[in-house]
C-alpha cells in the first residue's frame, strides 16, 4: 500500500516522519509514504493515473482547494471550507476530508487555549478557513480577521457566517491584536511584516508554520513575554486523523510523538 503528501514546496514537510513511523509500529511493513512535489495543476491527471495500490494523500499548499475540486465526494467540512488536506481512496474514488481543524484545535487546547471568546487570525486561505472552525469550536464570537488585501477575506467571513462567529476584518498596516488568543496562517515571507504590530505579553499566538523554527514571529512574541505554540502541533495531531483515515486503525500517538521528538532534537 502506498500514501503520500502533495505540495509544492514539499522537501521540508516532517509527514512522512509521522506516517512512517505510525506504520511500522502498527505492522504495516507493506505500507509506504512518500513526498511528491505536486502544484494544483498536477493533481487532476496524477490522481486520474494511479491504481488501488494508493491509500491517501496529505494535501498540503498549494493544492488544497484543488484537492477539493477534483474529490469524487467531499465530506461536509472541506466543502464548507472549500479545502482539504487529506485524500482518502476509497471504491468509489476520492474522499476529500480535512483533519488540519483538529490540528489546530489540538494545539491550542494543548497550549493552555480551552476557551476562548474573541480571537485573531492572521491571514484568510485554507489553514485560516480551517483555524476558523476550530476557534468556533472553543466558544469564540467574534474573531477579528487581519489581512493585506481586505478583499482577500470574503470566502473566509463566509465560513465565519456559516459558524454564527462575528468578523472584523483589518488590514495589516491598522491591526492592533487586542486578543488574547491570535492564530498566524501566514507563510514565512510574510513573516516580517507582522513583527511590527503590538504583540502583547499576556498573549497565547499559535504559529502554525514549523519549518525553520523558531520563526521571525515566534521570536518576537517570545522576546515581549507571550506564550507560543508552534506548528509542530498542528502537524502532529492532523496526521494522527490522516493514519486512522489511511488505515482504518487507532494512531500509534506514542509511536509517532517519539519519531518527532527525535527528529526536532536533530535539528
Amino acid at each position: 500500500m502506498r500514501a503520500a503528501v502533495l505540495g509544492r514546496p514539499v522537501s521540508h514537510s516532517l509527514s512522512p516522519l509521522l506516517h512512517r513511523a505510525a506504520y511500522a509500529a502498527l505492522g504495516l511493513t507493506d505500507w509506504t509514504y512518500d513526498a511528491l512535489d505536486v502544484g494544483a495543476e498536477d493533481l487532476p491527471p496524477l490522481l486520474a493515473g494511479l491504481g488501488e495500490e494508493w491509500r491517501g494523500f496529505s494535501v498540503t499548499m498549494p493544492c488544497k482547494q484543488a484537492a477539493v475540486d477534483v474529490a469524487d465526494e467531499v465530506e461536509p467540512l472541506p466543502r464548507l471550507l472549500h479545502a482539504a488536506n487529506t485524500l482518502v481512496h476509497t471504491e468509489t474514488g476520492w474522499r476529500a476530508e480535512n483533519t488540519d481543524v483538529t490540528g489546530v484545535g489540538m494545539a491550542l487546547q494543548l497550549g493552555g487555549v480551552e476557551q476562548v471568546d474573541h480571537a485573531v487570525l492572521v491571514g484568510a486561505g485554507g489553514t485560516a478557513a480551517a483555524a476558523a472552525v476550530a476557534l468556533s469550536s472553543l466558544g469564540a464570537r467574534h474573531v477579528d480577521v487581519v489581512v493585506r488585501e481586505p478583499s482577500r477575506a470574503a470566502d473566509l467571513r463566509r465560513v465565519f457566517d456559516v459558524l454564527g462567529v462575528s468578523t472584523t476584518v483589518t488590514p495589516l498596516a491598522a491591526a492592533d491584536l487586542a486578543a488574547p488568543v491570535v492564530v498566524s496562517t501566514v507563510p514565512l515571507a510574510a513573516q516580517p511584516d507582522l513583527l511590527a504590530l503590538p504583540w502583547r505579553s499576556e498573549q497565547t499566538v499559535l504559529d502554525v508554520l514549523y519549518a525553520p523554527w523558531p520563526t521571525p514571529l515566534a521570536q518576537r512574541v517570545a522576546a515581549v513575554g507571550g506564550t507560543v505554540i508552534g506548528g509542530l502541533e498542528v502537524l502532529f495531531w492532523q496526521a494522527t486523523v490522516q493514519v486512522e483515515l489511511f488505515t482504518g486503525q487507532a494512531a500509534p500517538i506514542g509511536a509517532m510523538r517519539a519519531a518527532l521528538d527525535a527528529a526536532v532534537a536533530t535539528r
